[in-house]
């Protein structure tokens, strides 16, 4: 670790592209060995200032809104795909001047669509989205498989006699979730929806996969690809988020005040509801550089952010050394779901965004201002 926290403004997302390049070469050598693609799920991770870098190692973007999907296309310059709960008659026919992939979530948005897909004057592929009905994942909240979800045909409500102009499935049923998950989850697709798959083109696993994460099962996900590519002769498209991001961002922030009230508690210049929503969203608890558990280390500290927000509480942390007003306290992974995410409630300003590579040092990318707080107002 090289980088000067200390020199970059307070609060301040950081991405390291050293720990963003190590990500995507484990990305591509997926691709490499399977001939899959893999694209980014922008709704993980937008700082389209590194998109000319992930360019060169991904097949293009998957996108869940005009936004997004004009983003990848501005930015990326590769394969745009598009898949929304409901598409917007405002917007749709700006949309699809973006993508070359879109995906329907009901037969019924087909239907409603198909003659403008169709008529758009260029190739589109259109995909539509089914609910496997099976999923691992324990939180509603992230649960796209859960009873009465609003995701995806579910195999009693397929309508084969509608599949004329579909060319591809997808389905996205996991969260944070290693490789295992999906060789069950495809058993079941397989089982269900096998008889459809043998009419398409391509297969789109979605998002939820950790591929870059330390534990994660490579050889399985490999044996995934070829399984679905062998049996059925698809191509196969892989959309995570966070395994592009993961681990390669920090978030620095620097204590304001230190209080007692019961236990001492630390008030940063950086926000949980803010800044880091998933924090109270999923709960979980970041980690930060030289911090521990409470009672860890000799000095434990409630760490809590500048809002009116009673809950704005990122944790209990414990420090080799006391607290004091001034110094600095850095967040790991928070490239992710922080970003596209965060907000400017309470008037709060938005953290500054830098990244840094051995041959440029800290370079600042993005400030903030009160313009940006007013402008979003009226």
């Amino acid at each position: 670790m090289d980088i000067d926290f200390c020199a970059l403004p307070s609060p301040c997302y950081v991405v390291d592209e050293r720990l963003l390049i190590k990500n995507l070469e484990i990305l591509q050598s997926v691709r490499e060995r399977t001939g899959c693609k893999i694209l980014l799920a922008q709704k993980a991770f937008s700082m389209f200032s590194v998109y000319p870098l992930i360019a060169k190692y991904l097949n293009g973007v998957a996108s869940s809104s005009l936004f997004e999907a004009r983003l990848g296309f501005e930015e990326m310059g590769k394969e745009v795909h598009a898949y929304a709960p409901a598409y917007n008659d405002r917007e749709f026919d700006e949309l699809i001047g973006y993508c070359d992939h879109i995906v329907f979530n009901s037969f019924s948005q087909w239907q409603k669509y198909k003659s403008k897909v169709q008529n758009c004057g260029k190739p589109m592929e259109c995909g539509i989205r089914i609910n496997p009905e099976y999923s691992e994942i324990e939180t509603d909240l992230y649960n796209p498989c859960f009873p009465n979800s609003r995701f995806g045909v579910t195999l009693s409500h397929f309508e084969p006699e509608q599949l004329d102009g579909i060319s591809g499935l997808h389905f996205h049923t996991m969260c944070e979730q290693n490789s295992d998950t999906l060789e069950r989850t495809l058993n079941v697709v397989d089982e269900k929806f096998g008889q459809y798959l043998n009419k398409m083109k391509w297969v789109n696993f979605g998002g939820g996969h950790h591929i870059t994460r330390p534990d994660y099962d490579i050889e399985t996900l490999v044996h995934c690809i070829r399984f679905m590519q062998e049996k059925y002769g698809v191509q196969v498209y892989l959309e995570p988020g966070e395994a592009v991001a993961l681990n390669t961002g920090y978030l620095v922030s620097t204590v304001l005040d230190v209080i007692d009230n019961g236990m001492q508690i630390a008030v940063l210049d950086t926000s949980a509801a803010c800044h880091m929503p998933d924090v109270l969203e999923m709960p979980y608890r970041p980690n930060i550089i030289g911090a521990g558990q409470p009672e860890e280390f000799a000095y434990s500290y409630r760490l809590g952010g500048p809002t009116c927000l009673a809950g704005d509480v990122i944790g209990d942390y414990s420090f080799a050394q006391p607290l004091k007003a001034g110094d600095k306290v850095v967040f790991c992974d928070m490239a992710h779901y922080t970003m596209v995410k965060n907000n400017t409630f309470n008037g709060v300003n938005l953290p500054g965004i830098a990244l840094y590579n051995e041959a440029d040092g800290l370079r600042m990318v993005k400030q903030f201002c009160y313009g940006d707080f007013k402008t979003r107002l009226s």
